[in-house]
């Protein structure tokens, strides 16, 4: 996937999240939500994968590598990640 196509899909994720949450906000409290705050939850992983791989791309530009060699990481190792 190149930048625009992942730029495209952090865009899509970014509004779904927020409609997702807008719901949460508007609905009473309860269990019925489960299956959304699973969503949102999936949501942030994806999120973090593709903002990490826009990096790894941008970086191997940087320093005359190929862009296309940047490949996505686990989102353990993502989510692991501390600068």
């Amino acid at each position: 996937m190149d930048e625009q196509g992942i730029l495209h899909r952090i865009q899509s994720l970014v509004e779904e999240e927020r409609e997702l949450r807008e719901k949460a906000e508007a609905a009473p409290p309860g269990p019925a939500h489960a299956p959304d705050r699973a969503r949102l939850e999936r949501i942030e992983l994806d999120l973090d994968q593709c903002w990490d791989l826009l990096r790894q791309r941008r970086a191997k530009r940087q320093y005359g590598e190929n862009p296309n060699e940047a490949k996505p990481r686990p989102p353990k190792q993502v989510e692991g990640y501390t600068g």
